[in-house]
């Protein structure tokens, strides 16, 4: 079975996730991003969700971790929880 680990930026908006995604592009640190911008409190964790499979999260979120390059700032991605980074770090088939 397929699983993955990721870490994610959440935000309120398309705008905010955008400028947040700049900001990584120009060097800013993915973790750092998320402790400092992310409304989830995975964010005391740089964003780190841990590893999981198919089905356990959001299906937004499951089309881009398990499709998706590895180590690549996707986004922003909307759910009903608002606009995610994702960034996979690891995927095992």
């Amino acid at each position: 079975m397929a699983t993955a680990s990721a870490r994610h930026i959440l935000v309120d908006s398309e705008e905010k996730c955008n400028e947040i995604k700049d900001k990584i592009s120009a060097g800013l640190d993915f973790g750092e991003a998320a402790k400092e911008h992310s409304s989830c409190p995975s964010s005391a964790q740089g964003g780190a969700l841990g590893e999981f499979g198919p089905g356990q999260m959001v299906p937004e979120f499951d089309q881009v971790v398990f499709s998706g390059e590895v180590n690549v700032v996707h986004g922003p991605v909307k759910t009903q929880f608002g606009y995610h980074l994702l960034e996979i770090t690891s995927r095992t088939e």
